[in-house]
């Protein structure tokens, strides 16, 4: 027997209070709350095909029934059904150093020069390049040095390359043991070791010093400035140093905004060996900023016992969602009245974060956009946790911030967010296949691009894509340029390929890409 499940949304008559009911298990279930403090959010469940099969942890399956034939609204962009798709390369991890001097520098650029032309011969249309706040205002605040990245930039347009920039206000030294990373600039550092709440922490305490906690967006910590502004100021004197490249060399601007430059919260780090595939990764709101922002929302809301922490029931990074009684559907679970309350809470910050830090980047670039000869591209990116999408709860999406479940559409309130600024979204996985994932995890990369696409295609969103991990094999490629020219969606608006390194050059390699390159510039 199959049991229904079903989302739906209900408005109480008061314009402050919105009465929410869920059907799970044959039982109504009611949430009602004070929205005055929280973003109002789209609860209808809009996903990928006309019947959805869920299983939930426990083993039970369900189905949700879904139209998602809802028209879209991309006549207000010129149809890409059928163009090319520019396709970018990301530099190599191990691109950037610093000297003995400390001085920055370009590694190995015989050899980088070579493999800029090779690519040119093979149709690639630009090169990705990370602009690392840690590399650019390294030593001391408003002390910006662009040399290495000015000498970078004119090596790519002397190879007749074009550029799409990553402002990149992460690190990445937990990336790979074998590298030398790019950490925060070290001003930051310093004032993180006397404040480690100035980063991420889990509920162990634990900080995350890849990305400054969202906590302190507005909190004047960083010699008389907000992270807020800090980002502004290192954007403003990007656009002034490289004016005259906007719209002719740089042609797309990704806007970090989180860890690996991606809007979410560092629920999974694999790096510094905390979490591995597939566990559900853990909240990361326990420094004390966040903290007194839960706290006041939920005195706030009239609900002073949800003040103090996360939920106490939700696991550790490595745990499965059947040992985590939150991820369930019992009482204290994710559906429970807390459980919604800290759910939009925590994805509503994050939301928040997004859009401050994007205002910001719409503003400066604004001319560049306007440009209709020589527009500049501005995009925001976001992880894919595809592991345990095919479960209610999607605790791997939740403990990231998107607020995501079978009874809730979380990319919507995304997407909404980004079309106020204009902003494109570049989403992951292009390369991947359902059939190639481990189902004992319930992953469906597949199901999730389709989910997004659907919603950015209501929103009236571009998307730009990439891979998540590096494919030579034909079905690999072959699935890129799948996700690329969907007969079902317009083309995406570029692609980048994740990442340059020796291995793109060995024969059977490129004798694989060079032909992915061109079919790629294929107008079909």
């Amino acid at each position: 027997m199959i049991e229904e499940s079903i989302g739906m949304a209900c408005k109480c008559s008061s314009s402050t209070v919105e009465r929410r009911c869920v059907i799970s298990s044959n039982k109504l279930k009611e949430f009602c709350f004070n929205r005055k403090n929280l973003r109002n959010v789209s609860t209808v469940l809009v996903f990928k095909r006309s019947f959805v099969k869920w299983r939930s942890v426990s083993g039970r399956s369900r189905i949700v029934s879904m139209d998602v034939r809802e028209k879209s609204k991309s006549t207000l962009f010129e149809s890409s059904k059928h163009k090319r798709v520019p396709l970018y390369v990301m530099m190599p991890i191990d691109s950037f150093g610093i000297d003995t001097t400390g001085a920055p520098r370009i590694r190995k650029i015989k050899a980088l020069t070579v493999s800029l032309k090779a690519l040119k011969l093979a149709g690639v249309h630009g090169i990705a390049v990370e602009v690392w706040w840690g590399v650019v205002e390294r030593f001391f605040p408003h002390a910006y040095n662009w040399s290495l990245y000015e000498q970078l930039f004119k090596l790519v347009s002397e190879m007749g390359l074009k550029l799409q920039v990553a402002l990149s206000f992460h690190s990445n030294v937990h990336l790979s043991s074998r590298v030398q990373g790019i950490s925060l600039p070290q001003w930051i550092i310093e004032i993180g070791q006397h404040n480690k709440d100035i980063y991420y922490r889990d509920q162990n305490g634990f900080p995350n010093a890849d990305y400054l906690t969202l906590g302190v967006d507005n909190i004047p910590l960083f010699s008389g400035r907000t992270a807020l502004q800090c980002y502004e100021d290192f954007i403003h004197s990007f656009t002034n140093k490289f004016d005259s490249l906007m719209g002719t060399i740089i042609e797309e601007v990704c806007v970090g905004l989180g860890p690996s430059g991606e809007l979410r919260y560092p629920a999974h780090p694999l790096q510094d060996g905390r979490w591995q595939f597939p566990g559900i990764g853990a909240f990361q709101c326990y420094d004390k900023y966040m903290m007194e922002d839960l706290r006041a929302v939920a005195w706030q809301e009239g609900k002073p016992d949800w003040a103090n922490k996360g939920p106490p029931n939700a696991g550790d990074y490595n745990s499965f969602p059947t040992d985590v009684p939150f991820f369930e559907e019992g009482e204290g679970s994710f559906l429970s009245d807390y459980g919604h309350f800290f759910l939009e809470w925590y994805s509503d910050r994050l939301l928040r974060h997004a859009d401050a830090v994007l205002e910001i980047a719409a503003k400066l670039l604004k001319k560049y956009q306007e440009d209709e000869q020589h527009s500049v591209r501005v995009m925001a990116k976001i992880g894919l946790l595809y592991w345990w999408y095919q479960t209610v709860s999607h605790p791997a999406e939740l403990t990231a911030g998107y607020y995501n479940t079978a009874f809730r559409d979380g990319y919507d309130p995304l997407t909404s967010m980004l079309s106020r600024h204009g902003a494109a979204l570049q989403i992951s996985c292009f390369e991947m296949m359902d059939d190639e994932t481990p189902e004992t995890f319930l992953c469906s990369p597949e199901s999730l691009l389709q989910q997004i696409k659907i919603a950015s295609k209501k929103r009236v969103i571009e998307l730009t894509g990439r891979n998540t991990h590096q494919r030579f094999d034909e079905a690999g490629l072959k699935q890129i340029h799948s996700n690329c020219f969907d007969s079902q969606a317009e083309a995406v608006r570029s692609f980048t390929y994740f990442r340059m390194n020796e291995k793109i050059f060995r024969g059977e390699n490129w004798n694989n890409f060079v032909p992915f390159v061109r079919r790629m510039n294929t107008e079909l």
